[in-house]
């Protein structure tokens, strides 16, 4: 099973799914008529193009994908960011997309599911230069969750981020990549291992998808509002 990346007595698997579950939970309990849909509920691999097609499949209308961080002991980093899918700003962000995307190196008979290769820098390079249909509303739901992170949480925010992860590439709404604290760093480690911690990191999730549902229904009001009139008479005929 992948474990993703690893923290002094901890595996991003166990928290990542912790704190999916606490997403849910609260999600549901504030707005009992959304529906959340999990990729997983246990411990079990979930190939990438699989999480992807589980968001298509049932037409769903935003897609978060909630990781733990991880650099070399030589780098001492803390703090949240959340990745739209784009153009690799920093090699920093090649490095991240590179880790969460050899997650298809466990996947069986890989290449018949991606036209990638994810042992090579090129095809990372190509991937995040995929034109997002749906990236101005991914990176504003990025941008609310990052400014909740520091708000509520009271977590470090690294700010939002674009890179070429494959879970985001396959996916038909806006879409979203949470990397929730550096497993590698003591302090974000310790708070993410924590119950608190957990419901803390869910709540500013849910107070960004608050502000964003808010935002896309105004929008969605005053298109409808804007919209001219239909005409319910016979057209004229133009001469010719």
């Amino acid at each position: 099973l992948d474990s993703g990346c690893l923290g002094a007595g901890s595996q991003e698997k166990h928290l990542a799914l912790k704190i999916s579950k606490q997403v849910k939970k609260q999600l549901e309990a504030q707005y009992p008529g959304v529906q959340v849909l999990m990729t997983r509920y246990s411990d079990v691999f979930i190939p990438l193009y699989k999480r992807a097609a589980i968001a298509n499949k049932a037409k769903a209308d935003l897609f978060i994908s909630i990781h733990c961080n991880a650099l070399p002991a030589s780098k001492v980093t803390k703090g949240t960011e959340t990745y739209v899918l784009g153009l690799h700003k920093a090699d920093e962000n090649l490095k991240v997309a590179k880790r969460e995307n050899a997650s298809v190196l466990l996947e069986d008979n890989y290449e018949n599911n991606y036209d990638f290769d994810p042992n090579s820098d090129q095809g990372h390079i190509m991937l995040s230069m995929y034109q997002n249909a749906f990236l101005e509303q991914s990176i504003s739901f990025a941008e609310k969750v990052e400014k909740n992170m520091a708000s509520v949480a009271k977590r470090r925010s690294r700010g939002v981020k674009q890179a070429g992860f494959l879970v985001l590439h396959q996916t038909t709404m806006p879409s979203v990549l949470v990397e929730t604290g550096f497993l590698t760093n003591a302090i974000d480690e310790k708070y993410l291992k924590t119950e608190n911690g957990q419901r803390q990191i869910a709540a500013s999730i849910l107070k960004a998808f608050s502000e964003y549902k808010r935002e896309v229904e105004k929008t969605e009001t005053n298109y409808i509002a804007s919209a001219p009139p239909k005409n319910t008479r016979n057209p004229t005929k133009k001469s010719s």
